[in-house]
């Protein structure tokens, strides 16, 4: 090789060291100016750290924050901050206070310095060296003031409420409580006012909450409004606690006769059974046609203990998949009348599987006495076996007196 191409060739293998050399002196630029894309893939792990520290996932918060971090973008900051509470929560005292010490290092200027403050002054157990209020006392403050000044409360509620306030989840949560509890019309402004838009997913469904939780007219006609002109699921799904908290039935029952998705319609169908909807889910039985919606139907009278229903359901179903789940969810149910129902279907049906689901039924409910009774009369050898299947898995006097009776045979 002559000296002139081994030069080219020295001098390839260099640039790029140079190159190494040059990041390194200056390093990317906080993301405030990052492309459109790499701000949608930072506010989805911030999103999803966030959900994860909310819900108690601290190890996969952290995890989820030190991706926003290596971004160095818009939410470097908050997520260094965020990481930290989630390293308090793991009781990691220590590696927490150096996320706090990397926070003010690399962001002087950050509106989550306050924050941070408070964080380490509650990490090192000693007192507030700045005098700082905690968050205790600028809740009780708040609370005086919306008693005092209510349109100077509004004024501060709202700046906390904003999506980006410093305040945790936690503490707004405990704001969006004051304001729905105050009675002040414009305070309910501002609680409907973050349940219908909201940057942060979690905080406009605990706003939904407790717009539910007033249960007024103007709350119901609210909640009818966000649930129809939401796009989000979740959003919707938040709806139907807000009705079950406010007894709304009418409301739930609309939707369960309305909705397209079968999600949600099955989400309407568990609601009215959690809210005492007998007779409403006798009649959306009787008029859809929907296997999936009809077993939902079924799960829903559970929920609300209809045995009439159930065994009306039971004695006249000929689908052999929604007979089997009525069967079955009636010796789930209470009452001596859901006893008498099983009871009357394994007298009234010949095929052997369908007495097979009323014996499985019957085990579940413990119900020595009437397992006895119809094992007495039984002939069908089949049933017989199991018959002493499940008898032989109980104990009670009954079945005692009867397993002797066969024995003395």
């Amino acid at each position: 090789m002559n000296r002139r191409l081994l030069l080219i060739v020295m001098s390839f293998a260099v640039i790029p060291s140079a190159a190494h050399q040059l990041r390194a002196q200056n390093p990317p630029a906080s993301s405030f100016a990052e492309p459109e894309q790499v701000n949608s893939r930072e506010d989805d792990l911030y999103n999803q750290g966030y959900e994860a520290l909310a819900n108690g996932n601290y190890d996969e918060a952290i995890a989820k924050f030190d991706q926003v971090i290596q971004l160095r973008g818009r939410k470097a900051d908050a997520a260094l901050f965020r990481k930290a509470e989630a390293q308090k929560k793991t009781g990691n005292k220590s590696q927490a206070l150096a996320t706090i010490a990397e926070l003010r290092k690399a962001y002087p200027q950050s509106s989550w310095k306050k924050q941070a403050d408070q964080l380490e002054v509650e990490l090192s157990g000693t007192t507030n060296p700045e005098g700082l209020p905690t968050k205790g006392e600028k809740m009780e403050a708040f609370m005086a003031l919306m008693n005092s000044d209510p349109d100077r409360g509004l004024a501060i509620a709202k700046s906390w409420l904003q999506g980006n306030s410093p305040m945790s989840t936690t503490d707004k949560d405990k704001v969006l409580f004051i304001l729905a509890t105050h009675g002040n019309e414009k305070a309910q402004e501002v609680l409907l006012s973050v349940a219908n838009t909201s940057n942060d997913p979690d905080l406009q469904k605990r706003a939904i909450k407790y717009v539910g939780m007033t249960g007024n007219s103007r709350s119901r006609a609210a909640l009818k409004e966000i649930y129809q002109s939401s796009t989000n699921v979740d959003v919707k799904k938040s709806v139907f606690n807000a009705w079950l908290m406010c007894g709304c039935k009418e409301e739930v029952l609309a939707v369960a006769k309305t909705e397209r998705s079968p999600e949600l319609q099955r989400e309407a169908v568990r609601h009215l059974g959690m809210m005492g909807g007998k007779e409403e889910l006798r009649v959306l039985y009787k008029n859809s046609t929907d296997v999936e919606t009809r077993e939902a139907i079924i799960h829903g009278m559970m929920l609300c203990g209809d045995s009439q229903g159930l065994a009306e359901i039971a004695g006249t179903e000929k689908d052999p998949k929604l007979l089997e789940a009525a069967i079955h969810t009636l010796g789930m149910v209470g009452g001596s009348e859901t006893l008498t129902a099983l009871t009357n279907i394994y007298n009234s049906h010949s095929d052997v599987a369908t007495k097979k689901l009323v014996i499985h039924a019957l085990f579940l409910r413990g119900a020595a006495k009437e397992m006895v009774a119809l094992a007495r009369k039984e002939t069908n050898p089949e049933l017989r076996k199991e018959w002493m299947h499940r008898l032989s898995m109980m104990s009670s006097p009954e079945i005692t007196e009867y397993m002797m009776e066969l024995l003395n045979k």
